[in-house]
C-alpha cells in the first residue's frame, strides 16, 4: 500500500514542476493499416485502462459512437477514436480508455496501449500554427529535443468531444450570462487555453459579459503578454492593475502549464496580487487541493457559462 500511495504522491507533485505524463497509445494507420502512429493523453485524464468489453449498440446512436458499456454499475458511451482520426486499426478495437473529462465518463476504443511517459511540458510543442491543426493541440518530443526524438501527437479530447456530442442548447446565453462585467478602464483579461473550441467558448462568454480580452494559446504565450504589458505600464508610469483585470488559465497547456504560469505570478511582486482563475477539464480533489498551494484566487470546471462568469465576478469582487 504504501509503494501505491508513493506512485501516487509522485504523480500528484508533477503538477507542481511543469511535468506530466502522457499515456501512449496506437490507434492504426491508413486504409492498409500502415505507419501507426503514437497518439498521447495526459494520464491525469485517465481513469481505468481495460481490455474492450462487450459493447451494446444503442439505436440512433450519433456518428463514431460505437455504444454503451456497462461498468461496475456505471453505463459508459464508448467512442471509435481511430474513426474520429481515420485511422484503421489492423489488429482491431482491443482496449478500452475510461476517461475522466470536463464533467462527463466516456470510453475512448483505442487498438493498443504503449506506455506512460513522464515529460515536461517544454517537451511539447503547439500544433496551432502547423499543418496538424485539427483534432490535435500540440506535438510530444518524447526523447527531448532531439534530430531523431519520437513524436506523439496530444489529442484535443474537447474538440472530439464537441463533435461526437453536439450541444443542443446554446453554449454562450447573454440572457442567462448576467450583467455586464465592471472593470477598470483600459484593464482586460488574459486567457490562456491550448483548445480552439475552448477559446472559442471562452471567447464568446467574456464578450456576453462585455470583457475585454487577449486570448493566448499557451501559458508561455500568456507570461510574456503579461511581462509585456507590465514593461508597458511602467512606461507609462502606472502599473499592470491598470492594464489586466486577471488572467484566466487552463491547466494543460504546452510549453508551460496553467500550474506554472499561476506560480510564477504570484511570485513575481509585479504581478503577485493579480486574481488568477483556473479554468480546467482536469477536475478532482488532487487538482484543487494544487491550485490552492499554487496561490490561484479561484477555479471553475469547464464549461458551463454561467458558472465561469460567476467564478470571474467573484473573484474581482473581493
Amino acid at each position: 500500500m504504501s509503494s501505491v500511495q508513493q506512485e501516487v504522491d509522485e504523480r500528484t507533485n508533477l503538477t507542481g514542476s511543469n511535468k506530466f505524463e502522457l499515456l501512449l497509445f496506437r490507434l492504426g494507420g491508413d486504409a492498409s493499416g500502415d505507419r501507426s502512429e503514437l497518439f498521447g493523453i495526459n494520464v491525469f485524464k485517465v481513469r481505468e485502462i481495460v481490455a474492450m468489453p462487450t459493447i451494446t449498440a444503442v439505436a440512433g446512436a450519433l456518428p463514431h459512437m460505437l455504444g454503451v458499456v456497462n461498468l461496475r454499475g456505471q453505463i459508459i458511451p464508448v467512442i471509435d477514436l481511430p474513426a474520429v482520426v481515420g485511422c484503421t486499426p489492423k489488429t482491431g478495437l482491443n482496449i478500452m480508455l475510461v476517461t475522466e473529462y470536463a464533467r462527463t465518463t466516456q470510453g475512448f476504443a483505442v487498438e493498443s496501449v504503449e506506455e506512460i511517459v513522464r515529460l515536461d511540458w517544454n517537451q511539447v510543442l503547439s500544433a496551432e500554427n502547423s499543418a496538424v491543426g485539427g483534432m490535435v493541440t500540440s506535438i510530444a518530443r518524447l526523447d527531448g529535443d532531439t534530430e531523431n526524438t519520437r513524436l506523439a501527437q496530444v489529442l484535443d479530447v474537447e474538440q472530439i468531444l464537441r463533435q461526437i456530442t453536439p450541444s443542443d442548447s446554446k453554449d454562450v446565453d447573454p440572457e442567462t450570462i448576467g450583467d455586464k462585467l465592471k472593470m477598470k478602464d483600459g484593464a482586460v483579461i488574459i486567457a490562456a487555453d491550448d483548445s480552439a473550441v475552448a477559446r472559442s467558448l471562452i471567447e464568446q462568454a467574456l464578450e456576453a459579459m462585455g470583457a475585454p480580452y487577449i486570448m493566448t494559446k499557451t501559458g508561455k504565450e500568456a507570461w510574456e503578454k503579461l511581462q509585456s504589458l507590465a514593461t508597458a505600464a511602467q512606461g507609462e508610469g502606472r502599473t499592470i492593475y491598470d492594464k489586466v483585470a486577471m488572467v484566466l488559465t487552463d491547466l494543460e497547456m504546452p510549453e508551460m502549464d496553467g500550474f506554472s504560469l499561476t506560480r510564477k505570478i504570484k511570485r513575481d511582486e509585479r504581478f503577485k496580487l493579480l486574481p488568477v482563475v483556473i479554468h480546467s477539464s482536469l477536475s478532482g480533489s488532487t487538482n484543487e487541493e494544487h491550485i490552492k498551494t499554487v496561490g490561484a484566487d479561484g477555479y471553475v470546471a469547464k464549461f458551463v457559462a454561467e458558472e465561469l462568469a460567476a467564478k470571474i465576478r467573484q473573484v474581482l469582487a473581493k
